[in-house]
């Protein structure tokens, strides 16, 4: 990634912002938080705070995954919505493209996952020394080359989706880590995060926000 990080330079995509919280739409190829060297300085959150200077992080997206992500505008928000996360108390919903014919039409992936060191930060299953991953998965619709699934995750772990689809036999479409073949070959990872619901900081109110995934 260090080579040929060329970070697109669509402007900020607002969805919301209030005087606690901010919600944007990342787009994909750009680094939630800086990489290692100058070279990776340019990431959302550095965008993000350029125009709202109290912005603070609270989760991440990989680089090549697009969609919702909540920032907090004051200290009490982060620690308010980190909390959530952490309980495992938001709601979050991926819309996906993958290789084949995902059949059944719904299920549960209960794998546990952990770097692969020699080759992080690609992941990997394992039942010894994993740490728990939950994936829930409805198929929207399907062909014999490739289903259109919407993904529910259950905890937040790194590549977690990416895995777990994998481990089912079917590979998210771009995938440069876990694709191969003709599934790698597309212009970018076919992973998009539409829908986060939370408790707005400001009261305890459920909130849900959406954006359309553009492919």
């Amino acid at each position: 990634m260090s080579d040929d990080y060329a970070p697109p330079t669509d402007p900020l995509d607002v969805i919301h912002h209030d005087h606690e919280i901010l919600i944007v739409n990342k787009p994909s190829g750009l680094l939630s938080v800086p990489g290692k060297g100058p070279h990776l300085a340019d990431c959302l959150i550095a965008r993000v705070q350029e125009v709202f200077p109290t912005a603070l992080l609270i989760h991440r997206l990989d680089r090549d995954t697009s969609g919702v992500m909540v920032f907090a505008l004051t200290p009490h928000a982060q620690r308010h919505i980190g909390l959530q996360f952490e309980k495992r108390q938001t709601k979050k919903t991926y819309v996906a493209r993958v290789a084949g014919r995902l059949d059944p039409k719904t299920g549960t992936v209960d794998l546990p996952l952990i770097v692969d060191w020699p080759n992080r930060p690609k992941q990997m299953v394992c039942h010894e020394t994993g740490k728990q991953a939950v994936t829930d998965w409805r198929v929207v619709k399907s062909s014999d080359d490739e289903s259109r699934v919407r993904l529910m995750p259950k905890t937040g772990r790194s590549h977690q989706l990416r895995v777990h689809v994998l481990a089912l036999g079917h590979p998210i479409l771009g995938d440069p880590f876990y694709a191969t073949g003709p599934a790698r070959d597309h212009p970018r990872l076919m992973l998009h995060s539409e829908e986060l619901r939370l408790r707005h900081p400001d009261g305890g109110e459920g909130v849900r926000f959406r954006a359309k995934a553009p492919f």
